[in-house]
């Protein structure tokens, strides 16, 4: 048997949080949500063991409950030390020939190839490390701050997880380990074995985004990865058979494509603008709009906005009212949106709004669309805390130059083949609905 053990036990201090960083939400969900998801999809591991601190077992019996995991068997209560959390799992399958996957809870992007070179190594070993090339020079320094040595960068690695034993080794390892009087400071279980037992610890590659959330800016670095790692799109993967879609802005551009491709894959859409006599910028507008939805299909279950303006002017150039129009069109319709939409969606459900590369700075003529767009996108990050205990899931599509009837009017024609067809963003944005994740910014660029 192959038992994963992820160790989940910390309580966040080096993060600086109340919550402990298993617990704090990536993009919807918590950290660990998505460590045990990628265990409980592989093929060769037959049991999920996690170790919890005492006080956390119970949000992990829900965890498991509302996911479905069922591969995972035990939660077990961690110890004082990492050393003891492991022990503790050891014990767990006391009596069972198996192999033991140690995995920090808090790397959430651990790959199924790993895993699975992992599993193959402990066919020839006893013990199995994870690790990536060091780019860096490494140096060794005194306790003066001066250099003590420059080892040999091609000879280094830098260690990661999962670590892999066969549990009689391990065991035998950690029992020395307790027996030891004079025990030597060990950072993880390879350590212990190689100092206790001598066995060769065969290294398996490991790979760059396997990161671990330590500190708040991992966080950070942890968002966009989980963009690059969901929104990985094949080519005309959605399936969008029997669900009501709303488009907001479906007459022309982008949203007249989502339109079109949603009603080809058998969405049941429909599409307000002021075209059709919907101003959006209205508030009872807005709700006539969701009401004709409700009233035909009794649910919704996605909400797409693509209504926006661009006059390239400074502002000392807009009029008062075209400041109004900025703001009405590109921030209060999407508020408006949201806070009408939230009584009638339910979980699993997905709201789209768009933004531009503009929102990363300012520039001149571009004074209200930038600030519209970069407010745009933290409206994004804030309504997919707000909203995700209902599970209703909030993300924003970051299209780069596309070809629109209103890019045509601000910026006449442009070179061929140097802009994104609005139907492929159309298709894109369509595959981000089957994605479980909220609060991202989904980048569309050319040739990705």
């Amino acid at each position: 048997m192959n038992i994963a053990v992820i160790l989940a036990g910390g309580k966040g201090s080096r993060f600086g949080s109340k919550t402990p960083k298993q617990f704090l939400r990536l993009a919807g969900r918590y950290i660990i949500e998505y460590t045990i998801e990628v265990f409980e999809k592989n093929k060769n591991i037959d049991e999920i063991c996690i170790v919890s601190h005492r006080d956390y077992t119970e949000q992990f019996n829900e965890i498991v409950i509302k996911n479905n995991f069922k591969k995972v068997k035990k939660i077990i209560s961690g110890g004082k030390e990492r050393s003891d959390s492991s022990f503790n799992a050891i014990q767990a399958y006391k009596g069972i020939q198996c192999n033991l996957i140690f995995h920090d809870g808090v790397r959430p992007f651990i790959t199924q190839k790993i895993i699975n070179n992992t599993i193959e190594a402990l066919k020839i070993y006893n013990a199995v490390d994870v690790a990536i090339p060091s780019a860096d020079t490494i140096i060794e320094i005194d306790t003066n701050n001066i250099i003590k040595d420059i080892p040999k960068r091609a000879n280094l690695r830098r260690g990661q997880t999962p670590q892999a034993f066969h549990r009689d080794t391990i065991e035998k390892a950690y029992k020395l380990f307790f027996q030891d009087k004079n025990k030597p400071p060990f950072t993880d279980d390879c350590g212990l074995v190689r100092h206790y037992l001598h066995e060769d610890i065969f290294v398996v590659e490991g790979d760059e985004t396997n990161i671990k959330i330590t500190y708040p800016a991992d966080l950070l670095f942890a968002e966009k990865l989980i963009q690059l790692h969901s929104v990985k799109l094949e080519e005309e993967s959605f399936d969008l058979q029997d669900k009501v879609l709303i488009v907001f802005g479906g007459s022309s551009g982008i949203g007249k494509d989502i339109v079109s491709i949603a009603q080809k894959s058998g969405a049941k859409v429909y599409s307000f603008s002021k075209t059709t006599g919907y101003d959006i910028t209205d508030i009872a507008n807005v709700q006539k709009a969701f009401d004709t939805v409700m009233q035909k299909e009794q649910k919704i279950d996605y909400i797409i906005n693509t209504v926006g303006i661009l006059k390239r002017k400074e502002l000392i150039d807009l009029s008062y009212e075209e400041i109004d129009e900025f703001l009405d069109i590109n921030l209060k319709s999407s508020i408006y949106i949201a806070k009408i939409a939230y009584q009638y969606l339910n979980e699993h459900t997905m709201i789209l709004f768009f933004t531009s590369s503009s929102y990363t700075r300012g520039r001149s003529s571009y004074s209200l669309y930038s600030s519209t767009k970069a407010a745009i996108v933290n409206l994004t990050q804030a309504l997919s805390e707000e909203f995700a205990d209902k599970e209703i899931m909030v993300n924003c599509i970051n299209p780069a130059r596309t070809l629109t009837p209103m890019r045509i009017k601000n910026f006449g024609k442009e070179p061929e083949g140097s802009l994104l067809s609005s139907q492929e963003v159309a298709k894109r944005t369509l595959q981000v609905l089957s994605q479980k994740i909220s609060g991202q910014i989904i980048d569309i660029k050319k040739g990705l």
